[in-house]
Parts: C-alpha cells; sequence; structure tokens
C-alpha cells in the first residue's frame, strides 16, 4: 500500500464539498413549494442512497487495488446501486416541471455530495491505513491530543 496523507486543505475541502452539495440539496427540497411531500421524500431518499452507494464503490474498488477480499457480488451491487441513483435522478429530473437552471442545481448539488462524500472516505481510509502502518491507534477525535513535551510527564 502506498499512501499518503492527505493534507489538512484537502481534508478539508472534502467535508466542505461533501456539506456544501447537501446544504444546497436539501435547501432546495425544504423551500421550493412546487414539491409534493411524496416528491421531496424521494429526492431525499435518491440523496442518502446516492452517498451510500458512492462510498460503497470507493471503498470496494480501494478494497480491492489493496488485494482485500471483496466478492463479485458485492462489487457488482455497488456498481448498480450508484449506477441506479444517477439515473433515477436523470428520470426524475427530465420528468419534472421545472426550469432547466432549477434541474441544474439540482443535479449538481448531488454530484458535489457524492463527489464530497467519496473524497472524505478516502481521507479517512488514508488516514487509518498510515496508522495501521506505524502500529499506531487511531486518535480519539473526543479527545484533544497532547504536545509531545506534555507526554513525558506524568498525569
Amino acid at each position: 500500500m502506498n499512501t499518503t496523507k492527505p493534507t489538512p486543505a484537502f481534508i478539508g475541502a472534502s467535508y466542505c464539498a461533501m456539506a456544501i452539495g447537501m446544504s444546497a440539496f436539501l435547501t432546495g427540497l425544504w423551500r421550493t413549494a412546487s414539491m409534493g411531500l411524496a416528491e421531496k421524500g424521494f429526492y431525499f431518499t435518491l440523496l442518502m442512497y446516492g452517498l451510500y452507494a458512492a462510498v460503497s464503490v470507493q471503498k470496494s474498488v480501494r478494497d480491492r487495488s489493496e488485494n482485500i477480499p471483496v466478492t463479485d457480488l458485492y462489487y457488482g451491487i455497488s456498481w448498480l446501486s450508484t449506477i441506479l441513483c444517477l439515473s433515477l435522478l436523470c428520470v426524475g429530473l427530465w420528468n419534472a416541471s421545472w426550469p432547466i437552471s432549477e434541474k441544474g442545481f439540482y443535479a449538481m448539488a448531488f454530484l458535489l455530495s457524492l463527489f464530497g462524500a467519496i473524497a472524505v472516505q478516502k481521507n479517512i481510509r488514508d488516514v487509518a491505513g498510515l496508522h495501521r502502518l506505524a502500529n499506531r491507534p487511531l486518535p480519539d477525535p473526543a479527545l484533544p491530543e497532547r504536545p509531545i513535551s506534555d507526554r513525558s510527564k506524568k498525569s
């Protein structure tokens, strides 16, 4: 495994991309008056399922590249789920009676969310792999890290 530590800028940009995409998509759903509750539920479920499917594809592709066993069934379902989400979004937007700018807004927010989720998953996987290579436990995000000078002092 040839993994380099992602830079803080890339980690931050990944989280921002996912947050901005999801926030824009969900805000659009919340604020639109032309959509019924069932249609809002469809697009919300599509976003959540799409995020899961995209992360699942990233994980299975990465596992295979690192010679970690992934069943063909799981690999296929991951890709099928991602393609299905994108297809359903396209069909839903094609059939919607909205202006083209609104359709484009939802498509771009959806794709930005998927990109952000994949990048966040990649960063988490890279950091975990580096900690595993160094035989160190993963840091607990709830606990602040002590500087090296404080580690030598007895608590």
